[in-house]
């Protein structure tokens, strides 16, 4: 009885040292990030659409149940296709009440060229400022190397930290929350080829209401 106590303490301590990690420290590394857990409330960000206006996520999230997905931007072929299989779900989703949110750190000019190109139904926002990829605790510095060769060799310019030269990119991620922007689900993984099925959203959806 005294070894459960014991371990049900160590669980609390851990929770509460989870809970209290300072997310707004970008990681050095994928497998390094912190994101928010089941039950923690997403942070205060100022987001831009692809016009430019500015746009509150904590007032949005207000509006409507929310799936808010972080990609890495329009050039990454793994991101276009997660984007791509919204279609399928996304008039389910709809009818749920939900409304989908898109957040990479391109700017609102290269969404507009994105929208155009693709003509996503989601709304593609812009988090250049890193507002919301550093409150959500998934943000990763991307070596000098890679950053180097994006540009080369794809004429990639990844965003850069306020006062610095290293790039930063979110983890890949999905966030399911209800109108008080209270986390329901979560996904985050460290490998950017790996994305959550429309299958599993959808009813990862169905089950957060």
């Amino acid at each position: 009885m005294r070894s459960l106590q014991i371990v049900g303490v160590f669980l609390t301590l851990f929770s509460a040292q989870l809970f209290a990690l300072d997310r707004s420290v970008i990681a050095e590394s994928p497998e390094d990030v912190t994101p928010l857990l089941n039950g923690q409330t997403i942070p205060s960000a100022t987001l831009r659409t692809a016009t430019g206006a500015p746009v509150s996520l904590q007032a949005m999230v207000m509006q409507k149940p929310t799936i808010i997905l972080f990609y890495r931007g329009g050039w990454c072929p793994y991101c276009s296709r997660q984007l791509a299989e919204l279609k399928d779900i996304e008039q389910p989703l709809i009818d749920l009440g939900y409304q989908i949110l898109a957040i990479s750190p391109e700017s609102p000019a290269r969404l507009q060229e994105q929208k155009l190109e693709t003509e996503f139904a989601v709304q593609l926002l812009s988090d250049e400022s890193l507002q919301a990829i550093k409150g959500f605790g998934i943000g990763f510095y991307v070596p000098m190397e890679t950053k180097a060769n994006y540009k080369a060799k794809k004429n990639i310019e990844l965003t850069a930290e306020a006062g610095s030269d290293r790039a930063v990119l979110p983890a890949p991620s999905v966030f399911i929350t209800d109108k008080s922007g209270l986390i329901k689900f979560n996904y985050v993984n460290p490998n950017f080829k790996v994305r959550p099925s429309a299958e599993l959203l959808l009813q990862a959806a169905k089950l957060s209401l």
